[in-house]
């Protein structure tokens, strides 16, 4: 069946595009297919929303989650006027909306996406799906943590195919209890996700911020860092407060773009 998704704020372009996810392809003519979590979907885009195509009933309210319809982006978008560049950044892609993803799934992309390109990272999560997932999903933990590391390396791993195993095992043993970090408060959420083997304060923020929706995670990479010594030298302003991790998406998705 087609669904129509209505929200204000929503470009498919910006929003798959921006760094926060790889699982998305664009077939063109405003169209994406992608998969999350076990669910695949393609997605047209329209003037106030989206359509989903051969959508499950069962599945709709798993993708309002996924594209956070419950969000206000206009309200976010005008809070954030308050300062000038964040105005720009927000005017440049202001379909940009944050994604809630899957959170195991999100941990293993973002450890994979260390020292990487888009390309590449979307290749390797692929091939991995493939190989050791189930229908087009992100293998289970319990699947990643029997394998070695020589299993993952033909995928493309390289040095991260210890760091993937070790995550697996901390799940799959109860050290890292993913359904735990989700109601912990930010600072001892990123304490446990530091504990994984290969997991910096950039890869955790962005699990967080992706896979927790945890709106004070603000990832530290190499664009953000001069954003913040460009342009806040002293600081953020208040107008991020409570948001600062849908900043940074704009921010960062500007900077980067910037010619």
């Amino acid at each position: 069946m087609e669904y129509f998704l209505e929200t204000d704020f929503i470009d498919l372009d910006s929003t798959f595009n921006c760094g926060q996810c790889f699982r998305w392809e664009n077939g063109g003519d405003g169209l994406y297919s992608g998969t999350a979590g076990n669910k695949s979907v393609t997605v047209r885009q329209e003037k106030k929303g989206m359509t989903l195509l051969n959508v499950e009933k069962a599945d709709i309210a798993f993708w309002e989650e996924y594209f956070c319809v419950d969000e206000d982006y206009s309200a976010i978008i005008e809070k954030f006027r308050a300062d000038s560049t964040l105005r720009e950044a927000c005017g440049f892609a202001p379909g940009l909306r944050l994604l809630r993803q899957e959170p195991f799934e999100t941990l293993i992309s973002f450890i994979i996406s260390q020292n990487n390109n888009i390309k590449r990272i979307k290749g390797i999560i692929n091939k991995m799906c493939s190989v050791f997932g189930e229908n087009g999903a992100i293998p289970a933990p319990e699947t990643l943590a029997r394998l070695e590391v020589g299993d993952l390396t033909p995928l493309g791993t390289g040095y991260r195919a210890r760091y993937i195993i070790d995550a697996a095992k901390k799940i799959v043993s109860g050290e890292i209890m993913l359904d735990e970090i989700a109601k912990m408060p930010y600072n001892g959420a990123k304490a446990e996700l530091l504990k994984i083997i290969g997991v910096g304060g950039k890869v955790a923020d962005c699990v967080l911020l992706f896979g927790f929706h945890e709106l004070q995670a603000f990832p530290k990479d190499v664009w953000i860092k001069r954003v913040l010594a460009q342009y806040y030298p002293d600081g953020l302003p208040m107008c991020m407060q409570g948001y600062e991790g849908i900043a940074q998406q704009f921010l960062f998705h500007y900077i980067r773009n910037l010619k």
